[in-house]
């Protein structure tokens, strides 16, 4: 232990995002500690991490960012001095419906991790990081020009951001009235491997594979700037490791797409790879009732993350969009095995 350079906590590890982030640290930094804290929600998946879980330097940890007790112990045994955190609920459809969910995870578990941050760091915070990963939605919607830059007010509309939004102000206030040292990154819409499908390009690829209905809100020209996964976990490590003390980066793919537009695309690609006709795909696309406080459009100004640290995104979205769709054409196991829910049974057999 004597040459460990760093105990990082790493929550909603067995996410989407999550996943991607901790398998690069555990592969890229075999001297740091990397925790993998999840209480392994429907959204958590052990398979993401099936390739690294036997690293001398992965740990699991199967706990809940709501219960402040375990979180406290946790720091206290651990010892983590760095925290990034991406545990959250994530779904805006589901946070329409149940909005209490959200507020206690998003906003009452980031407190836990702040306060047992600032017990366990006691003022000294030499090396110390609590890197808190946001979403673009908190600045709210944009009309058909402007940016998101780092600058631009907050202004959520639906529950979800709304949420994430006060998390983000309790991590700024926790750096200003305690000197917690923070980072906050704010992303666009992220796809790639391992997104769990009621997301909709993974959900989109699953219903197409089984000639399902292709539900689109509204007209299908809400507009969205996308964010291959594997990219985003490399600009957290670019943050993590050479961000300044109480920045905020914005992490977007400098992709925008109109809905219908990206599931076109979608539907060609896929009946290419699935030797259908062309069209057979599109076909399904259905219109449906719009939700409710949907925002028009976003679209993230990344370019100081780009001149400060020096990101930009490896793959245009037409390149990452074939790579996810083949990832999850060569994993079809996998996504049947979240489909259906029996994903869950793989933390009873390697876990217990």
């Amino acid at each position: 232990m004597e040459n460990v350079q760093k105990r990082i906590l790493i929550t909603g590890g067995a996410g989407f995002i999550g996943s991607h982030v901790v398998r690069l640290f555990v592969e890229t930094y075999p001297d740091y500690q990397v925790y993998n804290l999840d209480s392994l929600t429907y959204a958590g998946n052990l398979e993401n991490l099936r390739d690294i879980e036997n690293k001398e330097n992965y740990h699991f940890l199967k706990e809940d960012i709501n219960d402040a007790n375990a979180i406290n112990s946790l720091f206290k045994e651990c010892k983590f001095d760095s925290v990034i955190h991406l545990a959250a609920e994530s779904h805006v459809d589901r946070s329409i419906t149940d909005p209490l969910v959200f507020v206690k995870t998003n906003i009452i578990g980031t407190l836990n991790l702040l306060n047992a941050a600032k017990e366990q760091w006691k003022g000294d915070f030499e090396n110390k990081i609590f890197y808190h990963i946001s979403t673009d939605e908190v600045y709210g919607t944009l009309g058909e020009e402007g940016l998101f830059t780092e600058d631009t007010s907050y202004d959520p509309n639906s529950p979800y951001s709304a949420s994430k939004a006060g998390s983000d102000h309790f991590v700024r206030a926790y750096g200003e009235t305690y000197g917690l040292p923070y980072i906050i990154s704010n992303c666009s819409n992220n796809y790639g491997p391992n997104q769990f499908p009621e997301k909709l390009i993974p959900l989109f690829i699953n219903n197409i594979i089984d000639k399902e209905n292709l539900p689109v809100y509204g007209d299908g020209k809400y507009t969205r700037d996308w964010l291959y996964v594997v990219d985003h976990a490399i600009a957290i490590d670019l943050a993590f490791h050479k961000g300044e003390n109480k920045a905020t980066y914005n992490i977007g793919g400098f992709n925008e797409w109109q809905n219908i537009d990206l599931i076109q695309l979608l539907c060609r690609l896929m009946d290419k790879k699935l030797g259908r006709t062309e069209g057979e795909s599109a076909k399904l696309i259905s219109f449906v009732r719009d939700r409710p406080g949907h925002d028009k459009r976003y679209a993230i100004d990344a370019s100081k993350i780009n001149k400060e640290l020096g990101w930009s995104p490896s793959v245009t979205f037409e390149e990452g969009l074939e790579k996810t769709i083949d990832w999850y054409l060569a994993n079809k196991d996998w996504l049947t095995n979240v489909t259906s829910g029996k994903y869950q049974e793989y933390y009873n057999k390697q876990y217990k």
